[in-house]
């Protein structure tokens, strides 16, 4: 297998495709690399993760400890700070059971987001703007810049946490099982590409939670609510269903390939995305649903159409953040 990537990248930045040339290069890129290998299977990954991967098991308790500390201060926070938040506020009981769980994911997304684009719009970091340069020049071992050597640690020790509190904290929903899937996917992802080198869905659930404190309606809480529940459907679509597939699939099915010919491991990884694509396109049809029953008069306020209604479910999982 190459050792290191063999060209610095084009002139300018690559442009952004369509849908269709998404699909028909990368393809072409997947059954050209699928053609072109002779040795694939078992020896051949055993080979890659011995030539390629570098991580250290001083980095992987990092990581460990990171999601103990995750899960030990999402319980602190929610013993000391949302639950008595939500005993103040007078919210209703169905409500403030699940509040903490969404002003939790509530902050560390709004950090993690802000984090991230930091990286991508107050660094030189070229990514967003120019993906397929992440494989420029690209080599075995390489340092990883420390400011995002942290992201990889804040995201994959979060991510680790999410597994156990999508089993044991979260309530449990409809695609729960997709979530933890989700999970799952995500950090593997994330350890693997660090070892070869949803903000206004909780903001909008939290003004539902708050819009009838007190047993009294709350104009401001239900505007927001509504606003946020447009703005998270608009984003989504965007981020995840536009930039994600033309930019990130784009870049890793078929220009990684004009960097690094033989990438390691370049189907395990493309098959992971897609996945995840997938599971985006999965949770977008939640989206639709909820917007065609408001259109079509079924429901009246805003509702996570993901969760167990009383009737459904002979014995939901209840949240257990403690």
């Amino acid at each position: 297998m190459a050792a290191a990537g063999t060209m610095a990248g084009p002139a300018g930045p690559e442009p952004m495709p369509s849908y269709a040339q998404l699909v028909q290069r990368g393809w072409g890129s997947v059954v050209a690399a699928a053609q072109g290998c002779v040795d694939c299977g078992w020896g051949l990954a055993h080979r890659g993760l011995a030539e390629h991967a570098h991580l250290a098991p001083p980095e992987l308790l990092l990581l460990a400890l990171g999601a103990l500390g995750w899960t030990a201060l999402r319980s602190a926070a929610t013993t000391r700070l949302f639950r008595p938040l939500a005993k103040r506020c007078r919210l209703q009981p169905r409500d403030a059971t699940k509040m903490p769980e969404s002003a939790w994911k509530f902050l560390f997304y709004l950090g993690a987001w802000s984090y991230s684009a930091y990286l991508l719009f107050g660094t030189d970091y070229p990514f967003f703007h120019d993906p397929p340069s992440v494989f420029y020049d690209w080599t075995p071992g390489m340092a990883v810049p420390w400011d995002i050597a942290v992201a990889y640690l804040l995201q994959g020790s979060f991510y680790g946490h999410s597994i156990y509190a999508t089993l044991y904290m979260d309530a449990w929903r409809k695609d729960s099982v997709v979530m933890l899937i989700h999970h799952v996917v995500t950090l593997v992802l994330i350890v693997s590409s660090y070892a070869f080198r949803d903000v206004q869905l909780e903001f909008t659930k939290l003004n539902v939670y708050f819009k009838s404190r007190g047993g009294s309606h709350h104009p401001l809480h239900a505007l927001a609510a509504d606003l946020g529940c447009l703005s998270f459907s608009l984003s989504w679509f965007w981020f995840r269903l536009y930039w994600f597939p033309l930019k990130v699939l784009y870049a890793t099915c078929h220009c990684s390939l004009r960097s690094v010919p033989d990438i390691p491991f370049y189907f395990f990884f493309n098959a992971l995305l897609l996945l995840l694509t997938l599971m985006n396109l999965y949770w977008f049809l939640y989206i639709v649903a909820f917007a065609a029953k408001v259109l079509t008069g079924q429901v009246r306020e805003l509702k996570d159409v993901r969760e167990y209604d009383a009737t459904e479910a002979l014995s939901p999982k209840p949240s257990k953040a403690e």
